[in-house]
């Protein structure tokens, strides 16, 4: 089994949580030595315990910081290579002092400097580590000057282009008033802390774990303007921004001292892959699935399920809602060569991976949207092989919707969130006892859907019994035949009968269905194409029983099969998912299924009302297939507001990326904020509803379903655009209206 996480709150206080009482799994990550002796270039190694930027801070005293200094390659040509096109540089002049919003030097700040045996610069500060922004440590080689925050998680402090986008874009967009209230929360001695004192510590460590290559000779302001163009990248900063300027009135925390939930995850990737030197450069479509994992020792054999861990507590009078997940996935990816050619890469081809966040702090606002920056662990597979990779995940802007807790020791019974990150895999080389990186061999882009159920232990499968639900669902399927790319979507609903008895374990529940199916498909000559089907073969439901350190539980997961019901430790036929302990809300990884792998939905029917007013912050998936390109978009801080009873207004913010198939390129995500759709807005019967474009030039098609509590919707998406055939699935979940 593996072991649960110390969490380290923003560097500066540190709590041990559990994870479902040590049963089963968030994913154990020790801790590295930082031993970079003989002056080596410490950003060359790669670590599955690292979120990517390789940390520099052994032999410190604790008021100290090291700096390295990482100019474009424009500007020092011959100087030492490190990661992202960067070179290292011994810096001409160092200074350390205090700003504002127009970033100007508004005094020195009290330090010592001294040089350490590997000529790295160590800055002291006389009056303690600085917790805010306003502090910044510049430093100039050449004509180049650049500056980072003195506040940083690891005091290992990189001044680069990303640091110098990260003041640029802060500092400067705050109002004097902002800043002075974040200066006023760190400066406060009372006690009465704010949150926002330990951002700024991990915003600042956080932007050098992006992967983003800066162009090879660039100077610092076409670096800058790279990182400018990067949506990802830019939307994580001004997101982060925007965070830190919640008070202490605005931290919440959930109600229970912890909850474990159940995850259902699918990612949907869109990339370029040089892996192979006969389709190098080609385009990639992937599909990752939650997947447990299975883990034997000489005392037996454990899994590890995938899941999502909140705590609660109170630190120096701060109310936290500290946040780890650990999410073993399978991949499945198709490559799309110039010529449409098509190769399969199963799901046999990859090693099982994991998608695990680095366990930090977040904040419960309005008691229903969790908020926080979340930086992602790398990972390594084929340890021991030829093809040692490395898998890089850049950070991401949480912003979840989680529902009323049923009491003030239960935890919310879901955390949905939609979010975007993007990563790459580096050939990895061993030398003695470290890995150390060569060539990118990927660089792929990933919109993630995640539902996160709580668990009960002793769940009982009669809570779904006579149950109506509506369920939607978004699968892929990749294969090497005539049609090579099929994206589907379904919608329709289910009834679920059980038989037999829980309480020995063997019961089943049959699930009769009416799904109405859409697709999209590509040809093996590259033609675009679409259908409509229907689905309505019933499918069986069974408990799928946890292995937990303590014996065998039910705990909330379920199989689903085509027929006869999967043992609990077996592969389904259609796929693996969980209940919340109402049943009233199901989510399952399609793995196999009939329309592919994917994700389906399914929530309790309701006589309520829609919605006929409200903010809903829409995230989720676009797929797009067109002659000659793959279109993968995620919809980010989009919002979809209700204005009436029968009308509403889309305003899309996405990212956007783009595979040219005869062009041979795979575009870095960009940004996109579209002009406001009008939508005519259709109450249906039992929960579902009907969203649809009101222009006459324009298809889209948003139809789905809300729950009884009319704060979430999700729906599938059917359009057409300029040639393109569009399919996807979203979420919609209410934002809380200020008093």
């Amino acid at each position: 089994m593996r072991l649960n996480l110390g969490l380290a709150i923003y560097a500066v206080f540190a709590v041990l949580v559990g994870c479902g009482g040590g049963d089963d799994a968030i994913s154990g990550v020790k801790d590295n030595p930082n031993d970079f002796a003989g002056g080596k270039n410490p950003v060359n190694d790669f670590s599955s315990a690292s979120t990517g930027d390789s940390s520099n801070n052994s032999g410190l005293a604790g008021n100290e910081v090291r700096i390295t200094m990482e100019v474009p390659g424009g500007v020092a040509r011959d100087a030492e290579l490190t990661r992202r096109n960067l070179k290292i540089v011994q810096p001409d002049r160092v200074q350390i002092y205090t700003t504002n919003t127009s970033l100007q030097n508004l005094g020195a700040v009290p330090v010592s400097m001294r040089t350490d045996d590997n000529g790295f610069t160590i800055i002291g500060f006389d009056d303690g580590l600085p917790l805010g922004p306003d502090v910044l440590i510049e430093a100039s080689y050449r004509n180049t000057v650049m500056r980072a925050l003195a506040a940083d998680a690891d005091r290992d402090v990189k001044i680069n282009p990303f640091s110098e986008y990260l003041v640029r874009n802060t500092l400067a967009e705050y109002s004097e008033g902002q800043l002075q209230g974040i200066l006023d929360c760190v400066a406060d001695a009372r006690g009465q802390l704010c949150l926002n004192k330990y951002v700024w510590s991990t915003l600042a460590d956080q932007v050098h774990d992006f992967e983003i290559d800066i162009p090879p000779n660039a100077d610092l302001n076409l670096a800058l303007t790279t990182l400018s163009d990067r949506g990802d990248f830019s939307g994580y900063v001004a997101a982060m921004a925007d965070y830190a300027l919640l008070d202490e009135g605005s931290s919440g925390k959930i109600s229970a001292s912890s909850a474990d939930y159940n995850a259902v995850f699918l990612g949907v990737e869109l990339g370029q892959t040089s892996l192979e030197g006969s389709v190098a450069n080609s385009g990639q479509w992937g599909v990752r699935l939650a997947q447990e994992e299975r883990l034997e020792d000489l005392n037996g054999a454990g899994y590890v399920y995938p899941a999502l861990t909140l705590t609660s507590f109170d630190a120096f009078n701060i109310k936290v809602t500290s946040l780890a997940s650990d999410i073993p996935y399978e991949r499945e990816a198709l490559i799309h060569q110039d010529g449409n050619n098509f190769f399969l890469r199963g799901s046999e081809q990859w090693s099982l991976n994991t998608h695990a966040s680095s366990p930090g702090a977040a904040t419960l606002v309005d008691n229903s949207r969790l908020l926080a920056g979340r930086a992602l662990y790398q990972s390594i597979t084929g340890r021991g092989t030829s093809k040692i990779l490395g898998w890089t995940r850049n950070p991401y802007y949480l912003d979840a919707y989680t529902s009323a807790p049923a009491s003030e020791t239960v935890g919310p019974d879901r955390v949905i969130s939609g979010y975007f990150s993007a990563g790459k895999a580096i050939e990895l080389e061993e030398t003695g006892n470290e890995l150390k990186r060569k060539d990118t061999v990927e660089d792929h882009y990933l919109s993630v859907l995640e539902i996160d159920l709580l668990r009960q232990r002793g769940f009982d499968l009669n809570a779904l019994n006579g149950r109506d639900l509506n369920v939607v669902y978004l699968a892929l399927e990749f294969n090497e035949g005539a049609v090579p790319v099929t994206f589907e979507s379904g919608l329709g609903t289910w009834n679920v009968a059980v038989n037999g008895s829980a309480e020995d374990g063997r019961a089943t529940a049959t699930i009769t269905q009416s799904q109405a199916i859409q697709q999209i498909q590509r040809g093996s000559g590259g033609t675009v194409s679409s259908s409509v089907d229907t689905l309505i073969v019933p499918w069986t439901l069974s408990s799928r029983t946890s292995r937990l350190s303590d014996g065998d539980h039910n705990i909330g997961r379920l199989n689903l099969d085509e027929s006869d019901a999967s043992g609990s430790f077996v592969q389904p036929d259609i796929g693996v998912g969980a209940s919340n302990p109402d049943g009233d809300l199901l989510a399952f990884n399609l793995n196999g299924s009939p329309g592919g792998d994917g994700l389906l939905i399914a929530a309790a029917q309701t006589d309520a009302p829609a919605p006929a007013s409200g903010r809903f912050r829409l995230q989720g998936v676009r797929l797009g297939l067109a002659n000659d390109s793959n279109t993968l978009t995620h919809f980010d801080n989009s919002i979809l507001t209700i204005t009436s009873d029968s009308t509403a207004i889309l305003t899309p913010r996405t990212l956007n990326v783009t595979h040219s198939v005869s062009g041979e390129t795979v575009s870095a995500p960009e940004f996109q904020e579209s002009e406001d759709i009008a939508l005519t807005y259709s109450d249906l019967n039992d929960g579902q509803t009907l969203f649809t474009s009101s222009s006459t030039n324009a298809n889209l098609n948003l139809d789905g379903f809300f729950t009884e509590s009319q704060t979430q919707f999700y729906l599938r998406l059917r359009d057409t655009q300029a040639g393109e055939e569009q399919i996807g699935l979203v979420v919609a979940t209410r934002i809380a209206e200020s008093p």
